[in-house]
């Protein structure tokens, strides 16, 4: 499973603070999810995240698109 986060995101940061390990924050302010498949280990973290988005922008990332 991969995460996108979409232009809606607002930069507060919380998905960072929930799963350090596949969002972070870019120099303009936003958030970035990894480019590689979310670790097994870290699926939890990584859906916490998502659902705790204000904005709701991260998306999951169906495979083939």
């Amino acid at each position: 499973m991969k995460y996108m986060v979409n232009y809606d995101c607002i930069g507060c940061g919380l998905c960072e603070g929930a799963c350090p390990e596949v969002f972070s924050m870019t120099d303009d302010g936003v958030a970035v999810a990894i480019e590689t498949d979310v670790p097994e280990e870290l699926l939890a973290s990584a859906e916490e995240a998502k659902n705790g988005c204000p904005v709701l922008a991260i998306e999951e990332v169906k495979p083939g698109s």
